[in-house]
């Protein structure tokens, strides 16, 4: 029995390998948090598009990856923050910066998953999921 211990680590690997390997797009076990972090990557164009496949289990969603004009990809770096064994958490009023705001910092808050420049406008703080850029 192998169970994954942290599915949002295993979400931004499979992300990674498969744009490395310059794959149109991928598989993953679908959860509400991976949509949501799908959702963010879609909303801010670091990925084309996804779509939600009923396997009669959990489900799959499936990523469209986008690459630019020369094949490289969109997205050029995917950095776990926060894992079980050391959770990384901000307030409302310290400001998370990601390559001096070329970037996005994904955080899971009381008022959903969200960017940290969403997070600041709302006042709110949360779980310092990924860094994105």
């Amino acid at each position: 029995m192998s169970g994954i211990t942290d599915p949002v680590a295993d979400y931004l690997t499979r992300l990674r390998n498969a744009q490395q390997a310059r794959h149109r797009h991928l598989d993953v076990p679908a959860s509400k948090l991976k949509r949501a972090m799908t959702q963010i990557l879609v909303d801010k164009g670091y990925v084309k598009k996804f779509i939600n496949i009923d396997d009669g289990r959990q489900g799959l969603i499936r990523i469209y990856l986008k690459y630019d004009a020369k094949g490289k990809p969109v997205i050029k770096n995917l950095k776990r923050v926060s894992r079980p064994g050391l959770r990384k958490y901000v307030d409302a009023r310290t400001t998370v910066r990601v390559r001096n705001g070329l970037g996005i910092a994904i955080l899971s808050t009381s008022r959903g998953v969200m960017t940290d420049k969403e997070a600041s406008q709302i006042n709110v703080g949360g779980e310092v999921l990924a860094y994105v850029y």
